[in-house]
């Protein structure tokens, strides 16, 4: 399990006033991304291999068909 308690978290600088948004932060090879409102809730982990594939994908266009 990969500790997060001290990592820097930082938000999307298109990050909106609504408070609506995910947290990431980078802890050795391993990418944490949270829920901003709710900071002491789950981390989903990804290694920077998967975290380099998704924003690839988001760069695409291949999720907008989920929104």
């Amino acid at each position: 399990m990969i500790d997060f308690s001290r990592a820097v978290w930082r938000k999307s600088t298109r990050t909106q006033q609504s408070g609506q948004c995910v947290e990431v932060a980078r802890v050795g090879e391993v990418i944490g991304v949270r829920d901003s409102k709710d900071p002491d809730g789950p981390v989903l982990a990804f290694t920077t291999g998967e975290f380099a594939a998704f924003l690839d994908g988001a760069a695409k266009g291949e999720f907008d068909d989920l929104v």
